[in-house]
C-alpha cells in the first residue's frame, strides 16, 4: 500500500467541511498521501486523520511538501487569505505546485491569484463543484475545470477520485464563471419554488400536490427533487447549501454581469429574496428552508400546510 501511494501525487486539502470531507476521503481511499488543514469543526479533520491523513502546520508548510493542494472554502476572501497570508500557500509555493480551487469564487480574484502563483512557478486551477455532500462522500460530484489542456490531462486522474461528471470549460477562471451561471440557475429555481409553494398553499393546493404533479412532469429535475424533499418532505439534511453561500454566489454573478455591461433583472430579484433571508438571521439555514421563510413573510406556516396536506 505504501509503495502504491508514493507513485501518486501527494495531496493537500484545505477546507474539509460538508463537501471537502468526502472529497478528501475519496482521495485517501484511492491511494493518495494526504495532508489536511481544517477549521473550527474538528470532527471531519479527526475522521480523516483516522483514515491515514496527517495535519499540516500551515498552508505554507503544506505547499512546500505536496504536489497538489485542493481548496474547498466558503468564498474568495477565504481563498485569498489562505493564498496570500504571511504563512499562506504563496509563501511556501515551489515550482510545479498545482492548486485546485473548488470554491465557488469570484473569477476576477481567481485570475489574479493564478498570476501570483505562476510567478512562483505554480499553477492555479479552478474546479468548482456541482451536486451535494452526498455525492461528495460517494465520489460522484460534478466538476467544472479551468486550466490549460496539459494541466487538465495531468490532474484528471486526481479529479476522477471525487468527480464522475467532469467538464474542461476553458482557461483558468472560466470554470468559476460557469459555476456562477449554474448557481444563478439553481438559486432561481429555489426562489421560484419557494414562491410557488406559498402561492399554491394560499390557493388551497397542498404542498405535496405541487411536489407530486411537478415532480412527475417534464418540469422535474434534480434540484427540484432535493429542494422539495427539504421544503415539503422536511428533510433538513438533503440539501446542505446555506443561504449565506447562495447570497454570496448571486452577488458574484451580479458582479460578472455588470463587468459584461449587461442588465441583471432576474438576478436582482433573486438577490433580494436571499438577502432578506440572510438579514433576518437565517444565513445558516439551508436553501430549501427559503420556502419556510418566504411563507412566513406572507403569513403562512409551511410546516403546518404540509401537515394539513397529509
Amino acid at each position: 500500500m505504501t509503495e502504491a501511494r508514493t507513485e501518486k501525487p501527494r495531496i493537500g486539502f484545505i477546507g474539509v467541511g460538508f463537501m471537502g470531507h468526502g472529497m478528501a476521503k475519496n482521495l485517501i481511499e484511492k491511494g493518495h498521501a494526504m495532508q489536511v488543514i481544517g477549521n473550527r469543526n474538528r470532527q471531519p479533520v479527526e475522521d480523516l486523520l483516522t483514515r491515514g491523513a496527517t495535519e499540516a502546520a500551515s498552508p505554507a508548510a503544506m505547499a512546500a511538501s505536496v504536489d497538489i493542494i485542493h481548496l474547498c472554502l466558503p468564498n474568495s476572501a477565504s481563498v485569498e487569505a489562505v493564498m496570500r497570508g504571511p504563512d499562506g500557500i504563496l509563501a511556501g509555493a515551489r515550482p510545479g505546485l498545482i492548486v485546485i480551487d473548488t470554491t465557488t469564487a469570484n473569477p476576477g480574484s481567481t485570475v489574479a491569484l493564478a498570476e501570483e502563483l505562476a510567478a512562483r512557478g505554480g499553477t492555479l486551477v479552478d474546479a468548482p463543484l456541482g451536486r451535494t455532500p452526498k455525492e461528495a462522500e460517494a465520489g460522484t460530484l460534478d466538476a467544472m475545470v479551468g486550466c490549460d489542456e496539459a494541466t487538465f490531462q495531468r490532474i484528471l486522474p486526481v479529479i476522477r477520485c471525487w468527480a464522475a461528471n467532469i467538464n474542461h470549460v476553458g482557461p483558468t477562471g472560466s470554470a468559476h464563471k460557469m459555476k456562477l451561471i449554474m448557481n444563478f440557475i439553481a438559486m432561481g429555481y429555489a426562489a421560484l419554488y419557494a414562491e410557488a409553494l406559498t402561492t399554491a398553499a394560499k390557493a388551497g393546493i397542498a404542498p405535496q400536490t405541487v411536489q407530486k404533479v411537478i415532480g412527475s412532469s417534464r418540469m422535474a429535475n434534480g434540484f427540484f427533487e432535493t429542494f422539495m424533499t427539504g421544503a415539503v418532505g422536511r428533510d433538513r439534511e438533503v440539501h446542505k447549501f446555506t443561504i449565506t453561500n447562495a447570497a454570496k454566489d448571486l452577488r458574484y454573478c451580479a458582479q460578472m454581469a455588470m463587468a459584461g455591461g449587461m442588465a441583471n433583472p432576474m438576478g436582482a430579484a433573486m438577490r433580494s429574496m436571499f438577502a432578506q433571508a440572510e438579514a433576518a438571521g437565517h444565513g445558516g439555514d439551508f436553501v430549501p428552508q427559503l420556502a419556510d421563510l418566504f411563507a412566513a413573510a406572507n403569513g403562512l406556516d409551511l410546516a403546518d400546510a404540509v401537515k394539513r396536506g397529509a
